[in-house]
């Protein structure tokens, strides 16, 4: 087994292959058509290539590559997740939203192009994404497919990461208790994390019953990741983040930062981390990548 003190090399190697996978995979996936829908597949690659952790593929290909899936049909599939987080950001980031300026240290898409262009661009992201689960070349099993295709919809619709954003939304007028916050961090920043360990699960053919553990991990992990998220918000460099940062108290939102204090707020990520691994007891050095990415997220600096 690795050594859980020094997780670094391992998730360092894991990052740089995923994050370079996906970029590929975005690039044949999305090629531009010479035609007059260039400029909307040119603002979906600006988005969705060069930028971002890719922690959601990265829990794919690790959750699946631990049942000996197929990487590059777990690097698809990751792709498909992250063409759903990148569709949340560029909407996110609109005027009517959260109106933001930085993105992975470049501007906006709706900056770099057009509001127009930057919903379409949205908009199509959302549908590739089913476009690329539901394709029989890439999984032969139906069954497999429509699983994936339920599980995804399911984190990304009213009761996943788009129900979290109407609560967030709604956060800015009203006061939230830490249940209620830690409800909407689940539904919107929870969801797609939990999606991506179970639909590597899912490539692994493991039962639903099976995936108890696994489910454990994603729930502890997604929630140490808000919680590390709001401490950023606070703390953290805007430079380093690639984003515009205090953007939760400027809008009056309570954060578990602002209900926990920043003491509580560490100590309860570190603890939800160490609970996250406590769930991969069952496994031995195969999950010795999730138990690195778990550790990754209370000491990331972005």
């Amino acid at each position: 087994m690795a050594d859980a003190a020094n997780p670094a090399p391992l998730l360092a190697d894991a990052l740089t292959r995923i994050q370079a996978d996906v970029d590929d995979a975005f690039d044949a996936l999305l090629p531009l058509p010479g035609d007059a829908r260039e400029r909307l597949i040119a603002a979906m690659r600006y988005a969705a290539i060069g930028g971002g952790k890719r922690l959601r593929p990265l829990l794919v290909t690790a959750v699946a590559g631990m049942f000996g899936v197929d990487r590059s049909v777990a690097v698809r599939v990751g792709a498909a997740i992250e063409a759903i987080h990148v569709y949340s950001l560029i909407h996110d980031d609109l005027p009517c939203m959260d109106d933001d300026a930085l993105r992975h240290g470049k501007p906006t898409l709706h900056l770099a192009f057009d509001e127009a262009t930057a919903v379409l661009a949205g908009d199509a992201l959302h549908d590739f994404a089913f476009e690329v689960l539901s394709d029989p070349s890439l999984i032969g099993d139906p069954f497999t497919r429509i699983e994936l295709v339920r599980t995804l919809a399911l984190a990304s619709g009213s009761g996943g990461m788009a129900g979290g954003q109407m609560m967030d939304i709604v956060a800015e007028t009203s006061s939230f208790d830490l249940p209620t916050v830690t409800r909407l961090q689940q539904l919107k920043t929870g969801a797609l994390l939990a999606a991506a360990v179970e639909m590597g699960a899912i490539l692994g053919k493991l039962s639903p019953e099976g995936r108890t553990h696994l489910r454990g991990y994603a729930r502890d992990v997604g929630l140490a990741f808000q919680i590390v998220d709001d401490l950023l918000d606070v703390e953290g460099d805007e430079a380093a983040a690639g984003k515009a940062l205090r953007k939760d108290e400027r809008a009056g939102k309570e954060t578990f930062v602002s209900l926990l204090g920043v003491a509580r707020a560490r100590e309860q990520a570190r603890f939800l981390v160490d609970q996250a691994i406590e769930h991969l007891a069952p496994y031995g050095e195969e999950a010795d990548l999730l138990r690195a990415l778990a550790r990754f997220v209370v000491e990331r600096d972005r």
